[in-house]
Formats: C-alpha cells, sequence, structure tokens
C-alpha cells in the first residue's frame, strides 16, 4: 500500500480529539521521560479497536494517514450510515467491503474470533480478553500466525516469536497491518524527529562523572564499567524488565529468542 493511496481529503471531524501535550512531564510537573517536548499540532483519530458492530457489513471509504500510529487507518461506513475508524491491512482499497462476524469470511479485513480462524492465517488487532478490543500487533507491517486451536484456546506465534494463547472467543482481524515499509523510513535530518516531538539526546559518554556514569575522561574514553547504565545507576540494555508477577504469564507457552 503506497502513500499516493492516502486520502487527501479532510479527516472526519466526528472522530477526531485534541490531545493535551505534556512533554514527558507527570502529574507533579517534573520529566519523568526524557527527550520529549515540541512537535507539529496534531489530532487524535479515535479508533474502533474493537470493532463492535456484528454481523453488519461496511465499506471503505478512505485510507487515511494517522500522526498517532505507524500504520494507516480506514475509514469504514456501515450499513446504517455510522463511520468508525479502524487500523488498515495491507492490501485494502476504498471501495472494499469488510464484515465482523463469527462466521464471516477468511478474507482481508474481515474480523472473526480466533476459533474460526484457520491454523496458518495471519492476524492482527488481537483481543487479549473477549469483548475488550484489540490490544495485540497494532504496529505497521506486524501480524501473528495462528499455530494451533486446542480445546477453546489458539496459539499465536507473535510478531516477536513469541507463542502464547489467547481465548478462541477473541477477535481478531484477518491480514497483516498496513504499512511495512516504515521500517526502511529515514527522518533524513534532526528537524524531521523535532517536528515529531522528539527532542535531541545526549551522549553519556559525553557528559561530566556529576552527571552521568559514562562521563569523564579525556576523548573518547570507554564506560570504565562492566555493564552500560542509566543515568540514575540501573543497569541498561540486556536486562528484563517485565514484571515477574505480571497477569499474562501464564498465557505465555514459549519465551521469544534471545537475539
Amino acid at each position: 500500500m503506497a502513500k499516493t493511496n492516502l486520502s487527501k481529503n479532510n479527516p472526519e471531524k466526528r472522530l477526531l480529539l485534541f490531545i493535551k501535550k505534556k512533554g514527558g512531564r507527570g502529574n507533579s510537573g517534573r520529566i519523568t521521560v526524557r527527550h520529549r517536548g515540541g512537535g507539529a499540532k496534531k489530532l487524535y483519530r479515535l479508533l474502533d479497536f474493537g470493532q463492535s458492530k456484528i454481523n453488519q457489513p461496511a465499506r471503505v471509504l478512505s485510507l487515511e494517514y494517522d500522526p498517532f500510529r505507524t500504520s494507516y487507518i480506514a475509514l469504514l461506513e456501515y450499513s446504517d450510515k455510522d463511520r468508525k475508524y479502524v487500523i488498515a491491512p495491507q492490501g485494502l482499497k476504498p471501495g472494499d467491503e469488510v464484515i465482523t462476524g463469527e462466521s464471516a469470511e477468511i478474507k482481508t479485513g474481515n474480523r472473526l474470533k480466533l476459533k474460526s480462524v484457520p491454523v496458518g492465517s495471519m492476524v492482527f488487532n488481537i483481543e487479549l480478553e473477549p469483548n475488550r478490543g484489540g490490544k495485540l500487533v497494532r504496529s505497521a507491517g506486524s501480524s501473528a500466525s495462528v499455530l494451533a486451536q486446542d480445546g477453546g484456546e489458539t496459539h499465536l506465534v507473535m510478531p516477536s516469536g513469541e507463542v502464547r494463547k489467547v481465548s478462541g472467543d477473541c477477535f481478531a482481524t484477518i491480514g497483516t497491518v498496513s504499512n511495512p515499509e516504515h521500517m526502511f523510513e529515514d527522518a533524513g535530518k534532526a528537524g524531521a524527529k523535532r517536528w515529531r516531538g522528539i527532542r535531541p539526546t545526549v551522549r553519556g559518554t559525553a557528559m561530566n562523572p556529576v552527571d552521568h556514569p559514562h562521563g569523564g575522561g579525556e576523548g573518547k574514553t570507554p564506560i570504565g564499567m562492566s555493564h552500560p547504565k542509566t543515568p540514575w545507576g540501573k543497569p541498561a540494555r540486556g536486562v528484563k524488565t517485565r514484571r515477574n508477577k505480571n497477569w499474562t504469564n501464564k498465557f505465555i507457552l514459549q519465551r521469544r529468542k534471545k537475539k
């Protein structure tokens, strides 16, 4: 799906929302996430991740750019003239018809319960819990593969290589997320990063010892320690950050492979 296929019309006004920028600051006004701030003005598109209109066919009116996500989005018009934005799958075109339902056809853009999806099919925008909306596999060019159906559970191979089981009553969309070329995009210049709200990042080795554990020394001095650290002395790169008591641990059948 090339960018030339994207609509030049204004987005659906009823589905736009203004989100105030926080510049990486928490509720106390202190910076909690570094290197954020500025950027061009943009409006958030309200997406229907659950596609809750069951057995109502919808026609694709347009494919559009979304400044808040890496994939493209599709504007759907249902049979009752209601309009919704959804994540656009690769290969979807204006004029195509999609539907959400248990007995829907296995076709790109259709949304079915996982128990109805054949083994080997590619899916995205997958629910973790029934009727809670899609949570998994939503970024550009990504998809999960249906590995097996087992006693009401569906085994999925995630984009990371992790194998996890999800309830067969959860909905997922057939296909692969649009804009797979996103991984090859190059900002081109520092200003393009600033347009996107990303502020400059200074290397720790370029700082003084008082400012960063990697700082100090003459010239291009090594960091002087066995492992990289954050500015606050915590281990960085290669350390596990996932909580040990995460409630979804029981659904993971096989961890992703180490790089």
